[in-house]
């Protein structure tokens, strides 16, 4: 049988001294953590009592942290089971109950143009706390990154690990990214919809969800501040070595790859880099083109492939 998430273990590793996080929402069952934590941050979800319920949440929800006049910024909410998980594009995302991570955060920006690098970032970070996490159970795994929000693994064929979702809120005179992050846990192959998936336990490493959470919130605050984005970021004087780490990371460049655009039309190339503004440059017979996340339906290997 498969556990619920230790949420009072999570929240004390995270709302704590040194942390940006300043709380944590859990709830047993969630349409999506992305948009629970839109509606935080715009003043249009109904805040959790003391005793950890309310309105339409009165099932159980969980909460812990402080709670003040900007709401939902460096808040935490998670899941067991995410019934109505999205990818880009409005891609649906489908999991067993308790079988994996399902997490949002809400990240102030300075500039809304940083929103084009968030699910770099967060997939960079997410790479680093597979890695760490499964390193110390005696089987690391490799995570590699697909762009522009995609983690696979190569023990197992560069299968998708996890999809993250970003997405740009405006409150007051405050932008924030969402950041929407979906990690296969234990699910069998059975369990998971496409074949193109995989899981941390199908490439043998068997890891605690909390663990893997913390470690990952850990990484992303560490990738952040050395961005430039967020409240304890630093002048941005970093953002060039953490770009440095993300291409260094990304399995797309390097690549003969066929880019989906909405229009029907395929674009083939090789994809050379990633800009400063977190965009895929292509080299293609008619010259260089490049491509933001948001106009991409699909990037895939010309040759075929899982990834």
């Amino acid at each position: 049988m498969r556990d619920s998430l230790d949420i009072e273990t999570v929240s004390a590793a995270l709302v704590t001294s040194g942390r940006p996080w300043r709380g944590v929402e859990f709830h047993p069952a969630l349409g999506s953590t992305n948009t629970r934590l839109r509606e935080l941050l715009t003043g249009t979800a109904e805040q959790p009592d003391a005793a950890g319920s309310t309105g339409p949440y009165a099932a159980g929800p969980y909460a812990a942290g402080r709670r003040d006049d900007d709401a939902g910024l460096w808040w935490v909410v998670l899941t067991d089971h995410q019934t109505g998980g999205r990818g880009r594009l409005g891609r649906a995302w489908t999991v067993p109950d308790r079988a994996s991570l399902a997490v949002s955060v809400a990240v102030p920006v300075a500039d809304p143009t940083q929103a084009g690098w968030m699910p770099l970032l967060a997939g960079l970070a997410l790479s680093r706390a597979v890695r760490r996490v499964t390193e110390a159970t005696g089987a690391a795994l490799t995570a590699r990154l697909k762009w522009p929000n995609d983690v696979l693994l190569a023990e197992d064929g560069d299968r998708k690990l996890s999809g993250i979702l970003c997405e740009l809120v405006t409150v007051g005179s405050v932008q924030a990214v969402v950041v929407g992050t979906g990690v296969n846990i234990d699910q069998t192959r059975e369990e998971l919809p496409v074949d193109t998936a995989t899981s941390l336990a199908l490439a043998g490493a068997r890891v605690r969800r909390e663990e893997l959470l913390v470690a990952y919130l850990d990484e992303l605050r560490a990738v952040l501040t050395g961005a430039g984005v967020g409240a304890d970021a630093l002048d941005g004087s970093g953002a060039a070595e953490v770009r440095t780490a993300y291409r260094e990371a990304c399995s797309t460049i390097g690549l003969t790859v066929r880019v989906h655009l909405p229009t029907g039309v395929a674009v083939e190339g090789t994809a050379v880099g990633v800009d400063d503004d977190g965009a895929l440059v292509v080299r293609t017979d008619h010259g260089v083109r490049t491509f933001a996340a948001g106009d991409v339906v699909h990037v895939r290997p010309a040759a075929g492939g899982l990834a």
